[in-house]
């Protein structure tokens, strides 16, 4: 098929406002009578809270309102509600919220809080997760199964501070061992992680007298945050409407409740608009990151490098709260994803989240999956060297084929993993330049990616004047649904993307959709926004029949215009002679992940230099090969990919967000370590295109695909580079030294 608009190259539609300032997020709302909110925090990990005296915040002129948990005992949440609003009778990491003020302006709101004083009483903390189950250990939470929304799976195992906990098993394991020559066993860890985006976290509340509210909120699923706040206080969803904004980077940050329900607190007890805005030194202490991780795994491997079973025990350092995972099962999306790209004839993964005194864990793109590959991944390279085979031998030989079920047993339609693997192996020029130079690494990583769906909606308007105008019900974080919506109507309506106009509607303009997230938008709204183009044509032609004077299902429709009998009448004449706008609405109630699962393979090969004398890393070049479908955006596309690796990129070699006794050693974007341009790479693309995919015109998912393996590729790279297994992330200048300083131990008489 031949397509006229997507595919092709096309400038982002809302890049104009957002560079040049004309953009609004939810920090630039002011409303009339404002007030400023602040939040005091927990200085201690674990702690009773014995007395709280506000009296004398309540008295400082300017303040409005003061609250805490005792008077307003509230628990918010996206699955499970086991974070109070503030908190009630104990705090579980430093950075919790105890109190809230509301005050004319942010000075007189900080003055407050250091008016407010706390008593605490100190209790026994726990930081890890084998502190945190260890027999004996000190209870996060006392009965966290009593929590709305809690989860239990009938083999979760008898340890302390659970939170949830999933199996996946398939084929026979003991079995699978049996057949084994040898037996790997392996422990990994992977650190806690900040999402870096630009935009912290900002909310402004106003709640009227009749209890109808609004909430501007820098917030990437509004309807799902409509439902929390609901629930967290008892009211009906409907009483509540959420602004749809523009939102300064998201990465997985931007999915939870965070502070709107203090600043909705707030703004009903003091009867006027609050606004709260994180400073980074709030979103490093207190917003949600990415569970670290331990992993350990053991596999079994014929002498030919033929894998025969692999057991996988993972746990989560889940943080104090559940609240910020959206999955009813509260766990990691990515654990079940373990040695996926790979034949396993037996699997058996248990994925343990486990409640700590530290930071919420939260979603960070594709939450569970950078740590699970890492660890695979790195064990692959370590079986590879045991058996005397190059690491892209092993894994060309148990790459899936076609037909090939996943570990799991998935059966997809389409594998192309083994291609995508040897496009990335050519690119790099693995097999050439690999050995070649001293202190020099390549190594090798694999990921695959389907696409998620979840209910969708949108509106579509066709004006008398032939302008089109989409409503949709999420905002564009930055991976360009509003230009991909374009590409979609233009490509079905035979009109220049660029008139085809974005409008968003709060929660009251539209059905409920389920937000940003997964991979879904392009899938998912991609799908409801050309349903309402076929609803708009459903609409049109009794009056196109009249005109061509021919029954309705005589009818047939190419682009924008309808066709009988040689003779035809465009959208645009028919617009006009309505002399309304005419619209169409759609609700698409899609199922999480489609009916018939599809998913896309990831093959990367990195290249490190490693200074011997230092430990420090040089990332030399990362080839990333992708199996695609039709690509929408050609330039959003790479975009997609070229930051997926950097984020990559930065867990591999910078990105830890380090604890000391439960409190964030980086406070400011200074010390907490990203990517920046000066540490970029070489960055090389190969794709290799196919005619099937899941979503519109046959697209699929790319936004995860690149930041998953680009970690362990790096961390193998390194291992390569120095001969020392790496077996933590991230491979730092520090603890690429130790490796080294280890290696060159002389061995014992």
């Amino acid at each position: 098929m031949t397509l006229k608009f997507v595919g092709q190259r096309t400038a982002r539609m809302e890049g104009p406002d957002k560079v040049t300032g004309a953009a609004m997020y939810a920090a630039d709302y002011v409303l009339p009578d404002m007030l400023w909110g602040r939040i005091l925090r927990s200085p201690y990990p674990h702690a009773r809270i014995v007395r709280i005296d506000t009296a004398a915040a309540r008295a400082l002129p300017g303040v409005h309102a003061v609250v805490t948990g005792a008077q307003f005992p509230c628990y918010a949440g996206r699955a499970i509600r086991d974070h109070a609003v503030l908190a009630v009778d104990k705090v579980r990491f430093v950075g919790d919220r105890v109190a809230a003020v509301a005050a004319t302006t942010r000075d007189i709101a900080e003055q407050a809080l250091a008016l407010i004083d706390v008593e605490y009483e100190e209790l026994p903390a726990v930081f890890d997760v084998d502190t945190a189950t260890a027999p004996g250990a000190p209870a996060v939470h006392e009965q966290p199964k009593s929590y709305a929304g809690a989860f239990s799976h009938p083999q979760e195992p008898n340890l302390p501070n659970v939170c949830a906990y999933m199996r996946w098993e398939h084929g026979e394991l003991d079995a699978g061992f049996a057949a084994a020559d040898r037996v790997f066993e392996h422990t990994f860890h992977t650190p806690t992680e900040h999402h870096g985006y630009l935009e912290p976290h900002a909310v402004l509340a106003r709640v009227a007298a009749d209890g109808r509210a609004e909430v501007w909120a820098s917030n990437k699923s509004p309807y799902m945050l409509r439902a929390q706040l609901a629930a967290c206080f008892g009211v009906e969803p409907t009483t509540i409407k959420l602004h749809n904004l523009h939102i300064g980077g998201d990465f997985g940050g931007k999915g939870s409740q965070m502070e709107a329900p203090v600043a909705y607190l707030l703004a009903r007890e003091s009867g006027r608009p609050v606004k709260l805005v994180m400073s980074y030194t709030e979103e490093l202490m207190a917003a949600n990151t990415r569970h670290a991780a331990r992993i350990d795994i053991k596999t079994g491997v014929r002498n030919d490098g033929t894998l025969t079973a692999m057991q996988v025990h993972i746990k989560f350092n889940g943080g104090a709260y559940g609240a910020y995972k959206p999955l009813p099962s509260l766990n990691l999306h990515g654990a079940d994803q373990a040695a996926s790209c790979y034949r396993v004839p037996a699997i058996d993964i248990h994925s343990t989240v486990v409640y700590t005194n530290t930071l919420p864990g939260g979603h960070m793109r594709s939450p569970g999956a950078p740590q699970t590959i890492f660890a695979v991944e790195a064990q692959f390279d370590l079986m590879a060297r045991a058996l005397g085979m190059d690491p892209a031998a092993f894994r060309l030989k148990n790459v899936l084929q076609p037909g090939d079920a996943s570990p799991t047993g998935a059966q997809w339609p389409t594998v192309r993993a083994q291609q995508t693997l040897e496009a990335a192996l050519r690119e790099s020029g693995y097999h050439e330049r690999r050995g070649k130079e001293p202190n020099v690494g390549f190594g090798i990583a694999m990921y695959e990616r389907g696409v998620v769906g979840g209910d969708s909606s949108c509106k579509l308007e066709l004006a008398p004047d032939g302008r089109v105008t989409v409503l949709l019900p999420i905002g564009d974080p930055g991976q360009g649904t509003f230009t991909a919506v374009q590409q979609f109507v233009g490509e079905t309506l035979n009109v220049p993307p660029a008139s085809v106009q974005i409008r968003l509607a709060d929660t009251d303009g539209l059905p409920f959709d389920f937000g940003v997230g997964g991979c879904r938008t392009t899938y998912a709204i991609g799908q409801t926004v050309l349903q309402a183009v076929a609803a708009l044509r459903e609409k049109l032609a009794p009056m196109a029949a009249e005109v061509l004077g021919c029954a309705v299902d005589a009818l047939a429709w190419e682009g924008s215009s309808a066709h009988s009998d040689g003779r035809s009448v465009t959208l645009l004449q028919l617009a006009a002679s309505a002399g309304e706008t005419v619209s169409a609405q759609v609700y698409q109630k899609l199922g999480l992940f489609p009916d018939a699962p599809d998913t896309n393979f990831t093959a990367q090969v990195a290249e490190v230099a490693v200074d011997p004398e230092t430990g420090q890393v040089t990332v030399r070049r990362i080839t990333s090969a992708h199996d695609v479908g039709t690509i929408v955006n050609p330039e959003g596309h790479q975009g997609q990919i070229e930051g997926g690796m950097l984020m990559g990129l930065g867990l591999a070699v910078m990105s830890e967000h380090r604890m000391e006794d439960g409190k964030p050693v980086a406070l400011h974007l200074g010390d907490y370590k990203i990517p920046c341009i000066a540490d970029i790479p070489e960055l090389r693309t190969v794709l290799l295109e196919r005619d099937e995919g899941p979503g519109p015109f046959n697209c699929g998912p790319i936004a995860e695909a690149a930041n998953v393996p680009a970690p362990a590729a790096i961390a193998n790279a390194v291992a390569d580079a120095i001969g020392a297994a790496v077996m933590e992330l991230p491979v730092s200048a520090e603890r690429v030294y130790a490796l080294l300083q280890h290696t060159r131990r002389p061995r014992a008489a």
